[in-house]
């Protein structure tokens, strides 16, 4: 299979016909210089060492060498076979909450860029172990099935914002719920669930979610992101969120739902800071759970082809250098360009 990785160096080859153009118009403008001093056809003999074939031979070989940098540029992939990757690890659900109160800015720049900045380191120290993200706020969707393409996970947490979940809310158990049917069939002993919220759950039972959770042998960690004392919810328009009666919105920590649903599901609830999140704390708790051997399907790397039609392009390049476009007395022996009676 074969792709570009930088298809827009490709608009690079428009150059080609402007640089025939420009080369069309410069003969044209020295023609016309010439005729000035006489008859073009009698003054041909006076110049036995120009060329008209080696201009255009020189701008040929210019033409390929911009052909193949800018296909260079334009990064040409092969490969792309898929394989399977097997490794000893565990499997982690990251289920981020997205509402409008993750907004809030008691944690810099708020609450959920600072989660998403933590996950994202946290992806970074993964090696074996596979990971998935759930986002909710009124309903609950993957935003990454399990997987062991830690990249791909940085692009999807990059993406996630308020607006991908249309309805709002805090629904903690059908986070939970889609949690468990999102886990492999391999990971019957090592699965963790970690949510990062702020605890305001007002649409269902979580608590009884992470005990069925548990139940299948998922582990149920927490992470209450916020103040008890809380903060308003900045609009993108500027001002404060306000509720039906125009009073200013404030969302507050949840701590002993949070700690009430780390209970039932057997795992640890950790309060984050802005210093600290508390994953890696969390993290050395699953690091303390039986691996299991883990098989994945995978797209193997493509092999980068750039390096070789840069090389092409050298060669186009030095020889147009070398080839003089009129002939010296130490190559007049070799004429192979016909110099004699051309312009």
């Amino acid at each position: 299979m074969l792709q570009l990785a930088q298809p827009e160096y490709l608009w690079l080859l428009a150059l080609i016909p402007i640089m025939v153009f420009i080369y069309i118009f410069h003969l044209q403008k020295k023609k016309k210089a010439l005729m000035r001093f006489g008859n073009v056809n009698t003054m041909s003999s006076l110049m036995p060492y120009v060329s008209k074939q080696r201009g255009w031979f020189k701008l040929i070989l210019l033409c390929l060498a911009l052909f193949f940098l800018s296909i260079g540029l334009s990064r040409p992939q092969i490969g792309a076979t898929v394989r399977e990757v097997k490794s000893r690890g565990v499997e982690v659900i990251i289920a981020l909450d997205v509402s409008n109160s993750m907004l809030a800015q008691d944690f810099r720049p708020n609450r959920l860029e600072r989660a998403k900045l933590a996950i994202s380191r946290l992806v970074d120290k993964l090696k074996n172990d596979r990971i998935g993200l759930i986002v909710f706020a009124g309903d609950a969707y993957i935003q990454l099935p399990i997987t062991v393409d830690y990249v791909s996970a940085k692009i999807f947490l990059s993406s996630i914002s308020p607006d991908i979940v249309p309805k709002q809310g805090t629904a903690i158990g059908q986070a939970i719920a889609l949690a468990m049917s999102s886990f492999s069939e391999q990971s019957e002993r090592s699965r963790a669930l970690i949510i990062i919220t702020d605890g305001e759950n007002h649409e269902d039972d979580a608590v009884a979610a992470a005990k069925e959770a548990y139940n299948q042998k998922i582990f149920v960690h927490t992470i209450g992101i916020g103040t008890p004392e809380g903060q308003p919810i900045p609009l993108s328009g500027g001002g404060m969120l306000k509720d039906k009666d125009g009073n200013i919105v404030v969302t507050r920590l949840d701590e002993k739902t949070l700690q009430e649903i780390a209970a039932a599901g057997h795992g640890n609830y950790t309060r984050a800071s802005n210093a600290d999140l508390g994953l890696d704390k969390i993290v050395e708790e699953i690091g303390q759970m039986d691996k299991q051997s883990l098989s994945s399907t995978v797209f193997q790397d493509f092999n980068e082809q750039y390096m070789y039609l840069f090389i092409i392009c050298l060669f186009f390049l030095m020889a147009e250098t070398f080839i003089l476009e009129k002939k010296n007395k130490w190559s007049k022996s070799f004429d192979i360009f016909k110099t004699k009676n051309n312009v």
